[in-house]
């Protein structure tokens, strides 16, 4: 079972995200658990604080590191028998990829920190933290929203939380190329019709044309994708012939 621990003070905001969709489903099967860790429940502030002003000035509160460093010690004493990774979820971390995702659903213990305000005491990050995850280049009131993207992320590589993992290979990113586009019924939908490839029961044509159709929207959307594809010659000629038409 793979096992997310979100230390953050607002606690309240994960209720939905495990109380519905795949996470819900997935728990109640015992795949994932999602636990949070209030850190405010640590603090030795008489107040109760967590944060305080940054030394040097400056806007903007900083948490603390006194109850993060006891949060992140009960957290490495309850599971020192599990594969364990400490992550910040932070606008100046590493952008958060499907290759990432993948490589963390190797670990049995995801330890998510949220920050909040002008974020954290260098030395939580120094001690603590063993990589800082973005989500995009923007900034966000606080971690929580960026710490659900990525469990939700990471959760679809645990094996039986999908009802199909063989979807996981196909998606959009896997292999670098966006996924191609899909249809259902009706075959004929206000005057558009579903490709007759896809209608014809040759599996061989359908699979080509996939690729193809994949390989169009992926030099369309995100053409920087292509540099790290893993492309066979077939492919390639395809893509000249797509770049010599524009």
């Amino acid at each position: 079972m793979t096992t997310f621990n979100c230390l953050t003070i607002f606690p309240e905001m994960f209720s939905g995200f495990t109380g519905t969709s795949l996470c819900e489903k997935a728990i109640v099967k015992q795949l994932i658990a999602v636990n949070t860790v209030n850190f405010r429940d640590y603090t030795q502030d008489k107040h109760n604080r967590v944060d305080d002003y940054p030394f040097g000035g400056g806007a903007g509160m900083l948490f603390m590191p006194q109850p993060l460093f006891d949060s992140f010690d009960m957290l490495a004493e309850k599971y020192s028998d599990r594969k364990s990774r400490n992550i910040y979820m932070s606008p100046a971390g590493k952008k958060l990829t499907q290759e990432t995702a993948e490589q963390l659903a190797e670990y049995d213990v995801l330890n998510i920190l949220c920050g909040h305000y002008e974020g954290v005491d260098q030395r939580v990050l120094d001690h603590c933290i063993d990589e800082e995850i973005s989500i995009g280049d923007y900034v966000l009131t606080g971690g929580e929203l960026p710490a659900m993207v990525l469990m939700d992320c990471v959760m679809r590589y645990v094996p039986g939380v999908l009802s199909n993992d063989e979807s996981v290979s196909e998606e959009s990113f896997s292999g670098n190329l966006l996924e191609y586009p899909q249809y259902t019924r009706p075959s004929s939908f206000r005057g558009m019709d579903v490709p007759e490839v896809l209608l014809s029961g040759h599996h061989k044509n359908i699979a080509a044309w996939q690729r193809e159709q994949a390989l169009l929207k992926t030099l369309r959307e995100r053409p920087d994708l292509l540099e790290q594809a893993e492309l066979s010659d077939s492919d390639r000629v395809f893509l000249d012939q797509l770049k010599n038409q524009s």
